[in-house]
């Protein structure tokens, strides 16, 4: 779906209309996606006219420091930090991180030069599937998005590509649709996330750089996604394992945000 032309809060995409087979498809207005909302004016047209009542943040807690939410009016917060469990064991991952090493060329060659950027993040992907703080907060977002009458929800990260990314795949994933349009919509964020960091990747190259390295860290790129569904299929054997045994959703709860989410063809 193309992205909602909202000039406070970037990379703000409705999941809604994706088709998923049989005349079905996402219902619309209800499961959004964007990147963090700390610049977000609750007064304008494109964010009011979406009457968000829940935010599934799934920043850390030092994102949410450093840059608070600001909430849509009469909207209510729901924290689910995906990588707590990463920083506790060996840091911030990339994925949380963006601003300081775009900030520092020489930091970021260090880090996550000659190729290990994509080592990096598919290591972050492998544990949006098997952390326990990962797993606790795709419940958590799920729960919430099967909720009746709960209204429209919204779910960001920091950049709205990584840890959202993986919270759109579930989704659609359950809701029935094709691999096609599942990586169809994964990939799609790359020009808004490429547009919201534009002054800092411009910053990044002219002090020296690596283009292709600042490249695969704003971007996503199928081998992240693919590192996601590999650890799901070598752990649960499917998407639908996954959600009921891994995250521990049962599957009343999936048939409850299945009717809610989806809508059919007149």
């Amino acid at each position: 779906m193309p992205a909602i032309p909202a000039t406070s809060v970037a990379n703000l995409r409705d999941l809604g209309g994706l088709p998923l087979g049989d005349g079905r498809s996402v219902r619309s207005g209800l499961v959004l996606r964007s990147a963090q909302l700390d610049r977000l004016e609750p007064d304008e047209e494109a964010v009011a006219g979406l009457k968000i009542r829940t935010v599934v943040d799934l920043r850390t807690e030092a994102e949410r420091v450093d840059r608070p939410d600001r909430l849509p009016d009469g909207a209510r917060a729901v924290v689910a930090d995906v990588l707590a469990d990463q920083l506790a064991a060996s840091g911030l991952p990339p994925a949380a991180r963006l601003k300081t090493l775009l900030g520092d060329p020489a930091l970021a060659e260090r880090h996550l030069g000659g190729g290990r950027i994509v080592d990096a993040m598919r290591g972050t992907y492998r544990a949006f599937v098997t952390s326990d703080s990962a797993r606790a907060s795709y419940r958590a977002l799920l729960t919430e998005l099967a909720t009746p009458g709960a209204g429209p929800l919204l779910f960001h990260c920091t950049a709205g590509k990584d840890r959202t990314g993986w919270a759109a795949t579930v989704v659609l994933g359950l809701l029935g649709a094709d691999e096609a349009t599942v990586r169809e919509e994964y990939l799609a964020v790359n020009p808004a996330v490429r547009q919201a960091f534009a002054p800092l990747i411009e910053g990044f190259v002219t002090q020296g750089g690596d283009p292709e390295l600042v490249l695969a860290l704003i971007g996503v790129r199928p081998e992240y996604l693919d590192a996601a569904l590999e650890e799901v299929a070598t752990h649960h054997g499917s998407l639908e394992a996954y959600v009921r045994d891994g995250l521990g959703v049962p599957d009343d709860l999936t048939a409850l945000l299945r009717e809610r989410l989806t809508v059919y063809a007149a």
